[in-house]
């Protein structure tokens, strides 16, 4: 038996490309113990699926190779084996559970069929004996009715049973390695929780190792036992989780850690932000990677490779690693090394909506219902998207909307601006109503409101340019020439951050980020009074993150914005907002001031949500309170309360009466027969 049950020494990894090789991976050594968790972690684009697949040696179907180093499980040379031999070791030796488990799955085949087979591959048993093992796996992953879920198709199930059906396939055979590929980063924080609890439980059980890929740091807090930070295809950092939290040597390193937010983050302060952006694999700088955007940086940084080295357990690839391990110990969240890293100064009015002000928009009994019909035309059912839903937003404040999938948001926010027209109730816009207006009027009002959309790739065309990309609500709503567009553009790019020359320049030519920004020049393009954001900011990574919301802050003092900030990252969503309203299954539950509502939340369901957020602080470590169960369906909410079913306090009275919307003082207002 080897000393480690994964070493990897030396890996780099090559892709072809019709411009010559790209070497996304370079120089990466590291290992694992039996029954350890690691986490590799770092911005998109720094290597660590890739990594992660090399160990699989599933790049060999991308066209990639190893052109260097080893791979051992437990001794034995992965890299030295056909992949005849390959196929023994993946799933019985060596599983993967990936990012977005429909692409995992065969959609032509149900649930159950899949397990089967892959148990029957690796193990003698027939396929009675695969099918009642299939079924106590499907249980042993906490899904509801496992028999009907093995006969079930992918497309039938929710996100989360979905990860979770991927995570019983994956132990199917009782690997010695699980490697998880952001299992969660689709997901609800709630099923998030579930997630990692399973993880966490089935790896006690098992005695399994966990390399878990992430760039969530507060995930990586609660699970890991140690920590891998890559940037730029290596690896620039490695400790135990503690000492990485506590005394990261690093630059990058400490400047993830300040780009956290957290509960009890300071609203006032503007995030930290790592300036510019990581650099495309197929340009890669010279000498320390992370050069370009490091603050410590000297012109020996700009020419020499550090190498990955240190005392004891705690490595990094520095040159001025003494600079940050001089520092005291930086307790929650890396916040002493501000003057080491950056000088970042701090905004007193960062939320200028919490003063009073007129009302914007006025929802009163909002209902929209989506019918679903069969093969002849009749209506199947009815889905209870939003449900009889009131209230208001004020001028120049940023409303926050949460809630787990499924639960209304962003069908409530299309509502608003006009995009899906309403069941039933009304919603008044500077006290007009927007569904009893004539069409001219509507489309004059619809000027003041626009939208920042999810994806900012899959919400352009490729085809345009940034030009007329931006441009584009210009050309729709006014008669503007040729000249003055492109010097508004122009105008706009500036104000978003980005060089006024890229005008010309296509989507694809940016990062994540950069088309976000040009999302947010063209919602704003109007002067409009309103921006709905619609996860805007989910798919982004920690630091790009904090670049868009200090950005969307920015402008709303600049510009006096109101917005609707819809998210599942309850820590964003309390650093950006005013207020927040709390929506679950087609009904506002709870609305209150930001600070209020996570220092005091009222109803139940609230409770559970900010009790499901991962701590960024191995030090605070706790075990995650995960809400029990999956949302019902929307084509057939409960009776009463609609989140009974799932309250830990819910009655009788709960079970038969839906209780109202009712103000509770201090500006709140909660839906529930027995508050906290």
């Amino acid at each position: 038996m080897s000393q480690y049950l994964l070493e990897i020494k030396g890996l780099t990894v090559e892709f072809p490309t019709s411009e010559g090789s790209v070497t996304p991976v370079t120089d990466v050594s590291f290992h694992m113990d039996r029954g350890e968790t690691v986490c590799l972690v770092g911005e998109s684009g720094s290597g660590k699926t890739i990594t992660s697949k090399a160990i699989m040696r599933l790049i060999d179907f991308e066209r990639g190779r190893i052109a260097q180093g080893t791979v051992k499980l437990d001794g034995e040379d992965l890299t030295a084996f056909p992949q005849s031999v390959l196929q023994s070791i993946r799933g019985k030796r060596v599983a993967m559970v990936f990012q977005e488990p429909m692409a995992a799955f065969d959609p032509v085949f149900t649930i159950g069929t899949q397990i089967v087979e892959t148990i029957r591959r690796h193990e003698k048993q027939s396929a009675k004996e695969a099918r009642v093992r299939a079924i106590e796996l499907l249980k042993r992953v906490g899904l509801p009715e496992p028999q009907l879920r093995f006969q079930q198709y992918p497309n039938e199930m929710s996100g989360g049973m979905l990860q979770r059906a991927m995570i019983a396939m994956a132990l199917a055979c009782g690997p010695e390695l699980l490697i998880a590929d952001e299992p969660t980063t689709a997901l609800d924080v709630t099923i998030q929780a579930q997630i990692l609890t399973l993880l966490r439980d089935l790896q006690a059980e098992y005695g399994m190792s966990i390399l878990l890929i992430t760039h969530d740091l507060g995930i990586a807090a609660e699970m890991a036992d140690r920590m891998i930070v890559m940037y730029a295809g290596r690896i620039v950092e490695q400790a135990p989780t503690q000492k990485l939290f506590t005394k990261p040597k690093h630059p990058y390193t400490a400047g993830l850690l300040r780009s956290i937010t957290t509960m009890d983050s300071d609203r006032s302060a503007v995030l930290y932000t790592i300036e510019g952006t990581p650099p495309n694999a197929a340009d890669f700088p010279a000498g320390c990677r992370f050069h370009p955007r490091c603050p410590l940086a000297t012109e020996y940084c700009r020419t020499t490779t550090p190498p990955l080295v240190g005392t004891g357990d705690h490595e990094a690839a520095c040159w001025h690693s003494d600079l940050l391990s001089a520092e005291r110990d930086l307790g929650h969240h890396g916040s002493s090394i501000a003057e080491v890293v950056v000088g970042e100064e701090r905004s007193a009015d960062s939320h200028p909506s919490d003063r009073e002000s007129q009302r914007l928009f006025e929802v009163k009994g909002l209902t929209k219902h989506y019918p679903v019909r069969g093969s002849f035309g009749q209506t199947k059912a009815v889905i209870h998207a939003v449900d009889n839903v009131s209230f208001a937003i004020h001028e120049r404040e940023t409303f926050g909307l949460v809630g787990e999938s499924g639960s209304g948001k962003s069908t409530l926010g299309r509502v608003l601006i006009q995009l899906e027209k309403a069941t039933a109730g009304s919603v008044l816009f500077r006290g007009e109503d927007l569904g009893g207006i004539e069409a001219s009027r509507r489309r004059a009002l619809q000027r003041d409101m626009q939208m920042i959309f999810q994806d900012p790739y899959g919400s352009v065309n490729p085809r345009w340019t940034v030009e007329e990309t931006v441009a584009e609500p210009l050309s729709v709503h006014s008669n503007i020439s040729r000249a003055d567009r492109r010097a508004r553009v122009e105008e706009l790019l500036e104000l978003v951050g980005l060089n006024p020359t890229w005008a010309d320049r296509y989507p694809h030519e940016f990062s994540g980020g950069q088309r976000q920004r040009i999302g947010i020049a063209r919602a704003i393009a109007l002067q409009p009074k309103f921006v709905l954001a619609d996860e805007a900011v989910s798919a982004l990574d920690v630091s790009v993150q904090a670049q868009i919301v200090n950005l969307m802050q920015e402008l709303q003092n600049k510009l006096g914005l109101t917005y609707v900030f819809i998210a599942h990252g309850l820590n964003i969503v309390r650093h950006v907002s005013s207020r927040i309203g709390v929506m679950y299954l087609g009904n506002l539950v709870e609305i209150a001031p930001a600070e209020e509502l996570f220092q005091h939340p009222a109803h139940p369901y609230t409770a559970l949500l900010i009790s499901s957020i991962p701590w960024p602080d191995p030090s605070r470590k706790r075990e995650f309170t995960p809400i029990s169960g999956e949302i019902p369906s929307p084509a057939a909410p409960p009776s009463g309360c609609r989140f009974h079913t799932r309250c830990p306090a819910a009655t009788a009275r709960c079970r038969e009466l839906a209780p109202e919307l009712l103000p509770i003082g201090n500006g709140r207002m909660v839906a529930c027969h027995y508050p906290i």
